[in-house]
């Protein structure tokens, strides 16, 4: 447990934000900030970064990686960041609230459920009824929702509220819950200690992770975004072919832990594009039925197709 816990924090912090300097007289354009966690759907963003992908693409970068979402959430809330990943429902909170923030594509981001290693549970079925550990209102608890329904099993499990993510992940393998709701590369450090996967959202085909940018961003530096989309989608298209090739780099340098280096089982990275509209929709309904949503939204309200138009044609 330490050392995924040392996974979470380590290198993951706020960076600072410095004033624009003077280069030959001429003020050099400030980076877009993007914030990622330490999630799988951030290796193509790292392995642009790691590659120059975004100097080649002619477009200034700065990545700054956050331990948890709630230091996230209130830098995008401060306007201390461009552009995050983030996922439908919190965007929709946002834009709810009058935030301008827009979705511009998907993540590729993983979530899934495991079943504690005392529980016996072997399949979606054996979930009824029982103590299942999820963020209460957010895309973990809507996920694990979404997913028993997938597999023809009704949503009817005991939510425990367990927020923190690492004691979730601790109650889990100790059997004071079922199974939890977490993940990548969670996920996969629960199972290489003896929990049983059950299920994970890209074996449902459900979108769940999805950048954001700020709609003013969008208005004013478009082309800066797309050209990071382009840098984007080659780091993509490299991981794709190759994926094998990175496992050194989960650890080395996107910070997964040690123990996922070899059984870890990597997302297909889609080319930039936007959710399909029946996913948003899905999540839309899914928070209006449990009232957590005030604002009458739409898919149209809730994303910006621009930074991704060249993908879409």
């Amino acid at each position: 447990m330490k050392g995924i816990a040392k996974f979470l924090i380590s290198g993951c912090f706020l960076a600072a934000f410095a004033v624009s300097g003077y280069a030959g007289g001429q003020r050099e354009p400030a980076p877009l900030r993007v914030g990622i966690l330490p999630a799988v759907d951030s290796l193509p963003i790292l392995v642009a970064r790691d590659r120059g992908f975004f100097e080649e693409e002619g477009v200034r970068v700065e990545l700054v990686e956050f331990s948890n979402p709630n230091e996230r959430d209130a830098a995008i809330q401060a306007r201390r960041i461009d552009g995050a990943l983030l996922d439908v429902l919190g965007v929709a909170f946002f834009v709810a609230s009058g935030s301008d923030v827009r979705i511009t594509s998907l993540s590729n981001g993983r979530y899934g459920i495991a079943a504690s290693p005392q529980s016996g549970i072997t399949n979606m079925g054996g979930l009824r009824g029982k103590r299942i550990g999820v963020f209460m209102n957010t895309m973990i608890q809507y996920c694990v929702d979404t997913l028993l329904v997938a597999t023809g099993v009704p949503a009817e499990y005991e939510a425990v509220a367990v927020p923190n993510i690492m004691l979730r992940l601790e109650m889990v393998m100790n059997g004071s819950i079922d199974a939890a709701g977490l993940p990548e590369p969670l996920l996969t450090a629960a199972a290489a200690q003896g929990a049983r996967l059950l299920a994970t959202t890209d074996d449902a085909g459900i979108d769940a992770g999805v950048f954001m940018f700020s709609k003013r961003v969008l208005d004013r530096r478009l082309a800066e975004v797309q050209a990071f989309y382009r840098a984007y989608d080659r780091a993509a298209r490299e991981i794709n072919a190759d994926p094998e090739s990175f496992r050194d780099f989960l650890v080395e340098k996107a910070g997964f832990p040690e123990a996922v280096r070899d059984t870890f089982r990597f997302v297909t990275f889609s080319s930039p594009q936007l959710p399909a509209p029946e996913q948003v929709d899905r999540a839309l309904a899914w928070l209006t039925e449990r009232n957590l949503l005030k604002a009458d939204l739409s898919f149209d309200d809730l994303t910006d197709p621009r930074a991704v138009a060249e993908w879409s044609n």
